[in-house]
């Protein structure tokens, strides 16, 4: 069985919460409950649970507060979350899990499937740091794990020249002209990195408006900082003009 605790300020949530595990999740045992953050790094530190279902705004501090006043990570997180935009994205770009509310019972066999499967359980830490980084500085260029078959990178977002589809696997493109293959779609990207200057300029592109050299209006082309020449989808040249508008007002010449 696999130890777990919950940490949730609301009781029926928590109650909700063991029902749905004990009905679809028999892998999970629930060793104990906590309803705030100092009760949650009590039961942790008690009961070493391997995952910790963690919500996010508590009445003592937010699930983020519980995590950094923690020594070392040796569980799984997955948070439970109603609709927090900013703490979603977040999560996402530090490749952690979450679950919103009200919880749905298939996306929790889906979040505890993800557990199961995954090979690296050892990464946390590196997971929860860019968490918390991106959380304490939410205005500076954040970073993003990427997880490869080979391991994880940790990069900046500033650092990402462009994204090119591949099936169902993305080429990210840098400016030290690597490249990393993800086993992810290019829209799954698209939707994690869009608030940070990135534009989908056709089905296969994803670019960096950062890294935009020039741009051909008639020829619908753009050349960006490490010499690649990416088409731009008629539908997208208004967006991609605004876009290029704004940036040069945020960081004029």
């Amino acid at each position: 069985m696999i130890k777990a605790v919950i940490i949730d300020d609301e009781k029926r949530s928590r109650e909700t919460l063991v029902g749905m595990i004990e009905r679809y999740c028999p892998s999970i045992e629930v060793l104990g409950q906590a309803d705030g953050c100092q009760s949650g790094i009590q039961k942790i530190k008690e009961l070493s649970p391997e995952i910790v279902f963690l919500d996010i705004q508590m009445p003592d501090g937010s699930g983020f507060k519980l995590l950094e006043d923690l020594d070392e990570y040796n569980f799984e997180v997955i948070f439970t979350t109603a609709h927090d935009q900013y703490a979603i994205k977040a999560i996402r770009f530090s490749a952690l899990d979450y679950i919103l509310k009200p919880i749905n019972p298939d996306d929790l066999k889906y979040a505890i499937e993800k557990y199961l499967e995954k090979q690296n359980k050892g990464q946390i830490n590196k997971n929860i740091q860019v968490l918390l980084d991106n959380i304490k500085s939410p205005n500076i260029d954040p970073k993003i794990i990427l997880s490869t078959t080979e391991g994880i990178h940790i990069v900046k977002t500033d650092d990402i020249i462009r994204c090119e589809s591949d099936d169902y696997y993305t080429r990210f493109y840098f400016i030290n002209d690597s490249m990393i293959l993800i086993s992810k779609t290019l829209k799954q990207h698209e939707e994690i990195l869009s608030d940070y200057n990135f534009i989908r300029t056709h089905k296969s592109h994803l670019v960096n408006i950062k890294h935009i050299k020039s741009y051909l209006k008639n020829e619908g082309i753009i050349t960006m900082s490490d010499g690649s020449k990416i088409p731009v989808s008629r539908r997208k040249k208004e967006k991609l003009i605004e876009l290029l508008n704004q940036l040069e007002k945020k960081f004029p010449y």
